[in-house]
């Protein structure tokens, strides 16, 4: 067991996607990979703006990782998804289905 972590730092955006391999000392936190990553300022990301997640589990700043972690910085929802179906199916409702026959 070496003093250090290999852990990857990602992004993703529309027509931008950046993965950043790094190496840190054990003990090390999100809030200190993604500052190492440099990818805040390569993509001009706003602090609020962005979510940190550990291999798809959201995290916070100071929680600490372990060796192979893989940290997603994620943006905020720009639609919600089920608001977006509803909305849809207002807009294309269902035929009526016709009614049967009971069974005597």
């Amino acid at each position: 067991m070496t003093g250090e972590l290999a852990i990857t730092v990602a992004y993703a955006a529309p027509g931008a996607e950046a993965i950043v391999p790094l190496t840190l000392p054990r003990g090390a936190t999100v809030e200190q990979a993604v500052t190492a990553s440099g990818l805040r300022e390569r993509f001009a990301l706003a602090d609020q703006a962005i979510g940190f997640a550990i291999h798809g589990q959201r995290a916070d700043g100071d929680t600490p990782l372990a060796d192979g972690d893989r940290i997603e910085l994620t943006r905020p929802l720009i639609a919600d998804a089920k608001q977006i179906r509803r909305a849809r199916a207002v807009g294309k409702p269902l035929p009526k289905r016709p009614l049967r026959k009971k069974r005597q």
